[in-house]
Order: structure tokens, then C-alpha cells, then sequence
């Protein structure tokens, strides 16, 4: 009998919070838009401008490919200036402790080489930022693409030799 008691005390509270006030909560009635009326009407479509990509980097292309190419060779010979030193500090350092100061040294040389490679960078986004602004203008970028090549030449060659060092100071 207490079971049964129990059991409709659980049932009674637990209808009683259906039977609350309908304020407190959304309608569920069914919405105009749910019977068919109301607008449905699509959205104005706008057309798409493309913008156009404004770079520092204007004027005739025989000055600005070459200056950007020489920037980058210029860059590559600091880079190559650096490398034997770099590379002595850290065959220096080999199988020395991390914290050492040969290590600490050959940490120093990298970096070094690393901030030289990175102004190497410099003209190949100068260059990527040219390419993009004559490619969405659709205009030739044959010259733009050969100038690019010789600057990622220089900069593949840079990563390859820090990527030896760094193998070699872990």
C-alpha cells in the first residue's frame, strides 16, 4: 500500500508542473508560417566585386623584378656569409649538454642564420603579393613566375642548410 502511496504522490507532482502557467513559456500553437502564409521571398542578391589589390610594388615590372631578385640575392649573400661560422659553432657543440655554452652559442648562430634567411623572405612576399595583384588584374605573370623561381631557389637552398644545422645541434 505504501508503494502505492508513494508511487501517485510521484505521479500528482509530476503533473503538476505541467499544469503551470503558459506565460512563463513560447506558444506551441501553430505559427502563420507553418499554415503557408507570410513571405517566403528570397533575399536580394548582391553581385560580387572582386577589389582590387593595391601593392607598393607598382611601376614597370623589367625595374621591379630585377630589384626584388637582387634584394634577395643580396640577402643570400649575408646568409652565406654567416653559414661557415654557424656551422663550425655548432659541430663546436656537438654532444654537448643542452644549456651549455657551447650549445647556448650554437643556439645563438642559428637564430642568427635564421633572422638572415628571413630577410631573404622579404622579397618573395613582395613578389607573391605582385603575382597576386597581376594575376587577379589577369595579367601575364610569366616574368613575375621566373623571378619568383630564382628567389625560392635561394631561400630552398637556406632552409636546406639550417635544416642540417638544426638536425646536427639536437
Amino acid at each position: 500500500m505504501l508503494r502505492i502511496a508513494s508511487f501517485s504522490t510521484v505521479l500528482i507532482l509530476t503533473l503538476s508542473g505541467c499544469a503551470a502557467s503558459s506565460g512563463d513559456y513560447p506558444s506551441l500553437a501553430i505559427r502563420d508560417v507553418e499554415r503557408g502564409e507570410g513571405s517566403f521571398a528570397s533575399p536580394e542578391r548582391k553581385s560580387i566585386e572582386v577589389p582590387e589589390v593595391e601593392t607598393d610594388l607598382e611601376g614597370d615590372l623589367d625595374v621591379v623584378l630585377p630589384a626584388l631578385v637582387a634584394a634577395a640575392e643580396e640577402a643570400h649573400a649575408e646568409f652565406m656569409r654567416l653559414a661557415p661560422t654557424a656551422q663550425r659553432t655548432v659541430a663546436a657543440a656537438a654532444g654537448t649538454a643542452t644549456g651549455s655554452p657551447a650549445w647556448a652559442s650554437a643556439q645563438v648562430a642559428l637564430a642568427e642564420l635564421e633572422s638572415a634567411r628571413s630577410v631573404a623572405a622579404v622579397p618573395l612576399g613582395d613578389i607573391d603579393t605582385l603575382y597576386t595583384a597581376r594575376r587577379v588584374a589577369a595579367e601575364d605573370v610569366t616574368a613575375i613566375e621566373s623571378a619568383r623561381g630564382r628567389i625560392v631557389e635561394l631561400i630552398s637552398e637556406e632552409d636546406r642548410t639550417l635544416a642540417q644545422l638544426r638536425e646536427r645541434a639536437d
